[in-house]
């Protein structure tokens, strides 16, 4: 059966724009303008505390009251905990209950009742464990682009009983308008989100989320196991940071009024608690650490082609990396978040904690363009994906790192973050979304190991494979070749990360899907990287 989404089946006049209505379930292929709307989700663990998520809308579309309830038993024989919550329009009428007195390390049912009685569907979650752990699972996902195929690894990742914790690093939808960034020849099985047009405004930020939460297989991802979000550049536009977004053009918006739209929006319809960051300790196993690394803090830079535009392009770029490139006031997480980090990291280490995970939106590990990159591309490769890897192979000669909208364009605050880690004598995993390809990199800071980065391939974004015409294999060794820190990567498979942790051993597996261009859950590990415990390096 096709997932159909249309803009009758999803738009709704509220008092501050348009509210959404979509699909309740894959074999339910049918649109309901009132009662819940999107299933049900979770999020923001603690021992004893869940975040818990719905959206309601009577039938006048008004102010209404819903409760949560949570049980132990599917038969929600025994309600243990629960709250009540006004919602309406002003808040597109989702519904966020965060509900206590819950046991640790405990598997829960929960469900949403309307005030006719009615139930949302149950869903499934999981409080952090307490004391001794002796295992932990937590899969790993970004760069979700509706057009480009179906959400298999999430559906994937639902079935696994290994896995206790979601983590989203971003990317979860994307906000450009119909063929904007999709398919050459269409989105597959006519997968376009609404609306139509670029989401500037609340009102389309609130749809395309209605669209993407319209779709059963990351429904029944959220429905099943709770999960950690963090945003990275697509939720509001390309590339944004505290001041300007690439994809913010002249005419279309400010760019305050339309973070701030991205933000509510998201704030509306994800699982996430009010706070940017936190912190979330796994019993005595592992601390994991959710950033904000995009829209509050991140500082503005240049684009290379910008920069190669000069007069003198070789002399731009030195002066460039020699100069505003070093500055130590170039942030990605701003001071406060950054000495938080620090300290949590410390505070972490001397609580036994065996492991320090922190997600990051960005990659992490130093990356450039091998001088052969240029030979890789398709021969009807687009002007500007040519300008692109041009433009990557010149900065990476002078030793500049080849994008600098990750971390290889802040290498002060880098540098900063890695000597806070090695200070605090971390065990640090970094996990990071964002490139659409999956990496294993070994990060180093004055000569010494620092940490682990797995990074993360995307569920359906393409990677490089839209643009090369060579074998993926030559692509990955000519980048392992051209990066000391790289260890391994693979530029031409979707799908997820799935981490593993002991007290002892962190082992962290790419599953790759067979396919995204038709619905299917076949699968399988295309590698695995491990790194014992005291070591801060790959195995």
């Amino acid at each position: 059966m096709t997932l159909r989404i249309d803009r009758r089946s999803l738009l709704l006049t509220g008092t501050l724009g348009l509210g959404a209505l979509a699909i309740p379930g894959f074999a339910l292929a049918q649109t309901l303008a009132t009662g819940f709307t999107h299933s049900v989700a979770s999020g923001e663990p603690g021992p004893d505390t869940m975040l818990l998520w719905s959206r309601y809308v009577p039938a006048s579309g008004g102010p209404v009251k819903v409760r949560a309830e949570i049980s132990k038993t599917a038969d929600f024989a025994r309600i243990v905990s629960g709250g009540e919550q006004i919602t309406g329009p002003w808040r597109d009428h989702t519904l966020k209950i965060t509900v206590e007195g819950l046991e640790p390390g405990t598997r829960y049912f929960y469900r949403f009742v309307a005030p006719d009685g009615s139930f949302s569907p149950v869903g499934e979650t999981r409080t952090l464990p307490t004391g001794n752990v002796g295992k932990y699972g937590i899969a790993v996902f970004s760069c979700s682009n509706m057009p480009f195929g179906f959400f298999n690894a999430y559906g994937h990742a639902a079935t696994r009983a290994d896995i206790d914790l979601w983590v989203h690093l971003g990317d979860y939808l994307y906000e450009y308008a119909k063929g904007g960034y999709a398919p050459a020849d269409g989105a597959v099985d006519n997968r376009w989100p609404e609306p139509a047009t670029e989401m500037i405004h609340l009102a389309d930020y609130r749809l395309r989320y209605a669209s993407y939460r319209s779709d059963p297989d990351l429904q029944e991802l959220h429905r099943v196991k709770p999960m950690l979000v963090q945003m990275d550049d697509h939720e509001s536009a390309n590339n944004s940071r505290e001041m300007s977004a690439q994809n913010n053009q002249p005419g279309e918006a400010d760019w305050n009024d339309r973070k701030a739209a991205a933000m509510q929006a998201f704030k509306e319809w994800m699982p996430v608690s009010e706070t940017p960051w936190g912190s979330y300790d796994i019993g005595g196993l592992a601390t994991l650490f959710r950033t904000e690394s995009r829209l509050l803090y991140r500082s503005d830079e240049p684009e290379l082609g910008a920069i190669l535009r000069s007069a003198d392009a070789q002399k731009a770029l030195i002066e460039f990396r020699d100069g505003a490139l070093q500055d130590p006031a170039r942030t990605m997480l701003g001071t406060e978040q950054e000495a938080w980090l620090g300290h949590a990291l410390k505070k972490s280490v001397r609580a036994g904690q065996k492991w320090q995970v922190v997600g990051f939106g960005t990659i992490m590990g130093k990356q450039r363009m091998p001088e052969q990159a240029g030979d890789w591309l398709r021969p009807d490769a687009s002007a500007g994906t040519r300008a692109y890897v041009q433009s990557g192979v010149m900065a990476s000669k002078l030793g500049l790192p080849s994008d600098l909208d990750n971390w290889g364009g802040f290498p002060a605050a880098r540098a900063r973050f890695l000597k806070s880690a090695q200070a605090a004598g971390a065990n640090l995993l970094v996990l990071c979304g964002d490139s659409h390809n999956a990496w294993a990199f070994d990060l180093g800071q004055d000569g010494k190991p620092a940490g682990v980065e797995f990074a993360g391939h995307s569920v359906t974004s393409p990677g490089y494979e839209k643009s090369v015409a060579v074998d993926p294999r030559i692509v990955a060794a000519g980048l392992v070749a051209a990066n000391p820190e790289l260890k391994w990567c693979d530029t031409s498979r979707r799908g997820y990360m799935a981490l593993t942790l002991t007290p002892e051993k962190a082992s962290n597996d790419w599953v790759m899907m067979d396919t995204i261009t038709e619905r299917s859950l076949k699968a399988s590990v295309g590698h695995t990287a491990t790194v014992a415990r005291g070591r801060n390096v790959m195995a």
